[in-house]
């Protein structure tokens, strides 16, 4: 039978076979329960006179039962510290089931996201206690699909100054990220066929995937030092696309922003051919060298939804993300959004609103702006002496904006392969280049550096490593 104690200060659930007897039952329950990790060491049991009357068992009984198994080493008592479950030597423990297996890296400059130390906590909680002291009755209710109208409107107003996005808080949809965006303006594309996006290439691999997972057709649209090849959409191989995803501000993994001559292909394609441009902001924020490059949609927000979100100026870990969506794909969207997971979470969202709205957001931003780009000039100063003179044997792209740098290999005898077997050797992680391609083949090698991904702490002997792999494999050609 089985049975819970849920009065007596732990849960645990106890299968206790009544065809073995009742203090046998309890002895077997409890071994099982140790041994497959479900009871921890240190754990500490009921009394026996909860248990007993929990199980509907007699109080001798526990007490026989706990006594054989601290004579068994399963269990031990202390006086005033009640029944605990021992320490068991590995040997009389079952083995564990094996988890995922994680990369032990020393050195990461991987990209992909903020430093994490840099998350503004005290920020956070302080906009977190004014959400709270001020919650709404509805807060914990379920809610309009499309989140909350206070965030809404609050991003309304941030993304119309901060990226030249026209926008209305009731075209706004909050997301769990871009993954889940990308997959709502998917769904929402295919309601009545399959859909067929263009996406860059190189590009992001996972995006691919997820685009493909909810049924899209993809077609790769090459990119080269002016951003994604919009001049190609009036090829032979493009007519039948539905929507092009770009990242128009900072391409990834290459870096280039798109031309300003592209810019107006790629609307120009969406307003004859009624397409969808998905447009991935993704590190919008992130800018040194020049002036900010306005969002895509504020020339043409009848054919774009654009994406934005805060994993790369807050964290990832929040899953907070928003599409500003054309009117023809509202429902459709909504609709998705609905089905997928009725709604984003609340507190997350109106503790963002507060950060925008006492623009403590903007004040995070710009100080992660100057840490970033110090750390870039750094990247850069280790790069130099490879990348500079009549020896130079790399290049680097994408310098002047984002939180990462394409840096690519200018001799032909250089492989990935040697690459990686070299970074494995300093204990260093790097994105690669050729991981973003949409087909294997002979394509160009490079490595992408995250400047933003190691704490600050970490980042000196981040960049060490990197010196010290240029170094082998600038021998290795």
């Amino acid at each position: 039978m089985s049975e819970h104690w849920p009065n007596s200060g732990v849960d645990l659930h106890l299968e206790l076979n009544a065809t073995t007897g009742r203090q046998s039952g309890l002895e077997n329950a409890l071994r099982t329960a140790i041994r497959s990790g479900r009871l921890a060491a240190e754990s500490r049991l009921p009394a026996t006179r909860k248990l007993a009357t929990e199980l509907g068992l007699s109080r001798g009984t526990v007490r026989a039962a706990y006594d054989q198994l601290i004579a068994e080493g399963y269990l031990t008592a202390r006086q005033g510290s009640g029944t605990t479950v021992a320490r068991l030597p590995m040997h009389q423990q079952d083995p564990p089931h094996p988890g995922p297996v994680s990369d032990r890296i020393r050195h990461d400059l991987r990209p992909g996201g903020p430093d994490a130390c840099a998350f503004p906590t005290t920020a956070w909680l302080r906009a977190a206690r004014r959400a709270l002291t001020s919650l709404p009755a509805d807060i914990y209710r379920y809610d309009d699909p499309r989140g909350r109208i206070e965030l809404r409107t609050a991003l309304t107003e941030y993304l119309g100054r901060s990226r030249g996005v026209l926008a209305h808080p009731d075209h706004i949809v909050i997301t769990n990220g871009y993954t889940q965006a990308l997959a709502l303006l998917t769904t929402a594309l295919g309601e009545n066929s399959t859909p067929t996006i263009a996406m860059e290439d190189p590009g992001a691999d996972f995006h691919r995937a997820i685009a493909r997972h909810h049924g899209a057709v993809i077609v790769p649209l090459p990119v080269d030092e002016h951003g994604a090849r919009t001049d190609l959409l009036t090829d032979p191989e493009f007519t039948t696309i539905d929507a092009v995803e770009v990242t128009a501000a900072h391409q990834y993994p290459t870096g280039a922003t798109l031309h300003p001559q592209r810019r107006h292909l790629l609307v120009a394609w969406a307003r004859s051919r009624g397409g969808l441009i998905i447009e991935n902001d993704y590190d919008g924020e992130f800018r040194y060298d020049r002036q900010p490059v306005g969002a895509i949609q504020g020339t043409a927000p009848d054919h774009v939804a654009y994406v934005g979100t805060v994993s790369k100026t807050l964290g990832p870990a929040l899953r907070l993300g928003w599409i500003v969506t054309p009117p023809r794909l509202l429902e459709p969207v909504i609709e998705a959004k609905r089905h997928a997971d009725r709604h984003t979470e609340s507190l997350g969202q109106l503790t963002l609103t507060e950060l925008i709205t006492t623009h403590a957001y903007d004040r995070h931003i710009r100080a992660s702006r100057l840490r970033y780009r110090r750390r870039r000039d750094l990247l850069l100063d280790c790069l130099r002496p490879w990348s500079t003179g009549p020896r130079s044997t790399l290049s680097i792209h994408g310098i002047a904006a984002g939180l990462k740098t394409l840096v690519r290999f200018d001799s032909s005898e250089l492989t990935e392969h040697q690459t990686k077997r070299v970074t494995a050797e300093f204990d260093l992680a790097v994105g690669y280049l050729g991981d973003r391609w949409h087909t294997p083949g002979n394509h160009p090698q490079g490595i992408v550096l995250g400047y933003s991904t190691p704490p600050e702490h970490a980042y000196p002997a981040a960049l060490e490593a990197l010196t010290h792999t240029l170094r082998a494999l600038h021998r290795t050609r």
